[in-house]
């Protein structure tokens, strides 16, 4: 870690537009600065030891920097950890000495909400000032709108819950990332002729709304349109957590212990107990052609 940084600062969960400004801007000064491109956060959410609430969260730490290094081309993620000793410290000495002696920043870019230091009282324009007093760059990036609506995390998180994928998917300007190895489940999609990759949910991550999505799943490097159901089979027997399964158009293989990374794009329609297997596979049948005829046109 000894060389200089540019660094941008912020929990970035989701890596939405507003966070993708952000990230733009440190790549765009690091170019100018030939310095590396690089990005700060926290290994868990500062309102969880704040105020005592866990927040769940849109991505899982490997799937935040997956983003930020693909999206947004930031060459390195540094995970502080968050504890009491960094909620405590004084601001000034978050800068001084954490910031710029310890990961060497040269320049930093955050937003426009950003805080930091001892009961928040760290924010931009003292970050900015501080800053100037050290030679140290600074940018503040302002608050990004989508058609009137302020980007942000939480209405991300209100979306999903929601079942509104598709307009969070415009928010985060992608689709939302779901990542994992797919686990051994109990075969029932094979039984119905449509085998699933399944994929189990971070404990801290949030669950979108149960039901059918579009999506695309990424194997190996390749993307396949995916017909993806979020939920616990209230046909085939309630499970005791919620799972993710996938059925990729157009693959076929054993996806047994693969890494999948899973792109939510839009929800279909909520989970529905079924009278019948046969009606059951005959509506699956209908979603999966869904699915397929959207990428075919």
């Amino acid at each position: 870690m000894q060389h200089d940084r540019v660094l941008a600062l912020g929990f970035f969960d989701g890596i939405h537009l507003g966070h993708a400004a952000l990230l733009n801007k440190t790549c765009e000064r690091a170019r100018e600065l030939s310095l590396t491109p690089a990005a700060m956060s926290f290994d868990t959410h500062p309102d969880t030891l704040v105020f005592g609430t866990a927040v769940p969260l849109l991505n899982t730490m490997a799937e935040r920097e997956l983003l930020m290094r693909r999206l947004c081309g930031i060459e390195e993620v540094i995970f502080a950890h968050f504890d009491e000793a960094m909620m405590h410290m004084p601001w000034e000495v978050f800068i001084e000495d954490y910031l710029v002696r310890q990961l060497r920043a040269r320049h930093v870019v955050c937003g426009h909400d950003f805080h930091f230091g001892d009961r928040g009282q760290g924010n931009p324009d003292r970050l900015r000032e501080k800053c100037r007093a050290l030679g140290v760059g600074c940018d503040v990036i302002p608050e990004i709108q989508l058609d009137g609506q302020c980007v942000s995390s939480t209405a991300i998180r209100a979306l999903l819950r929601s079942g509104d994928c598709k307009s969070a998917a415009r928010l985060l300007g992608h689709g939302q990332l779901v990542t994992g190895t797919v686990q051994k489940g109990a075969g029932r999609g094979a039984g119905l002729g449509f085998p699933t990759a399944n994929l189990p949910f971070s404990p801290d991550v949030l669950v979108p709304a149960f039901g059918v999505y579009r999506a695309e799943a990424e194997l190996d490097g390749r993307r396949y349109p995916a017909c993806v159901n979020i939920g616990v089979h209230p046909t085939l027997g309630a499970l005791s957590a919620p799972v993710l399964e996938a059925n990729l158009i157009g693959f076929s293989g054993n996806l047994y212990g693969k890494e999948l990374a899973v792109w939510l794009e839009e929800h279909l329609r909520g989970e529905l107990r079924f009278e019948s297997l046969e009606a059951l596979r005959a509506r699956v049948l209908y979603d999966r052609q869904l699915v397929a005829d959207f990428y075919q046109t």
